[in-house]
């Protein structure tokens, strides 16, 4: 029984990671962008990952407030050395981006996959708590990732990468997820106390990402009213998206 309860989990974490990959289908109809509409993108990114970064906080709030303080803090630090890092580089180089452009696809593609280690280790700790809450929580990882994955291609698919590329990029943000479901399931009583650690420090750093990066690039393009709208939007649509879809 616990064999295939193993295979379920790694199997239930394994569909999360591919769900994030759908976000790039809208871009198969959509190919010509102009500078209203990447400041657009990148305002609605912010807006997507600001919903995010909601939610995890909550979440961890709810197992843990301190642990995910402490979580948030550690993010912040993280993602200024990440980028402290990446900056030292003259050269970098993600598929068809180069430059600065390939250094924010870095810099949101190490958030979103940081970000995925925290939601493998909830998959497994939910299936460690019972079955029904493991589909639960399966279900609503696997809605709430295609947004993020929609997050990513609206970074790169404007600046130049192909819409396959980008739901590849996207769906490996996602392969910690299936990495950490099965070892957070076998070993629960590990893994459950550093969750809301885990959760906060996501968010920290996805927070940095949209002020420091998504929305100074999104105000050159557009207005400061124009690119609110946008982030309210998309917050609004990824928590309605988040909080109803899974009752529709």
């Amino acid at each position: 029984m616990v064999d295939i309860n193993a295979w379920t989990v790694v199997l239930a974490a394994g569909i999360t990671a591919v769900a994030t990959g759908l976000g790039a289908l809208p871009f198969l109809f959509v190919r010509d962008f102009s500078g209203w509409w990447l400041g657009v993108f990148n305002a609605a990114a912010g807006g997507l990952m600001l919903a995010a970064s909601h939610s995890l906080v909550a979440e961890g709030t709810a197992l843990g407030a301190g642990r995910t303080l402490g979580g948030l803090l550690i993010g912040l630090v993280l993602i200024l050395v990440a980028n402290t890092l990446i900056n030292r580089e003259e050269d970098h180089d993600v598929g068809e981006l180069a430059g600065a452009d390939a250094r924010k696809a870095l810099l949101i593609l190490g958030v979103m996959t940081a970000h995925s280690f925290a939601e493998g280790v909830g998959v497994g700790v939910s299936f460690g708590g019972s079955d029904e809450l493991g589909i639960f929580i399966t279900a609503a990882i696997t809605i709430h990732n295609i947004p993020e994955g929609l997050a990513i291609s609206l970074v790169l698919v404007p600046r130049g990468t192909p819409v396959w590329k980008a739901a590849g990029w996207s769906i490996f943000t996602s392969l910690p997820q299936p990495l950490m479901a099965l070892p957070a399931f076998l070993f629960v009583l590990i893994f459950e106390p550093v969750l809301p650690v885990g959760l906060g420090l996501a968010a920290g750093a996805m927070i940095w990402m949209v002020f420091a990066e998504l929305i100074p690039d999104a105000l050159e393009e557009i207005s400061g009213a124009t690119a609110g709208a946008a982030v309210t939007l998309a917050f609004a649509a990824l928590f309605a998206f988040q909080h109803f879809g899974l009752h529709m």
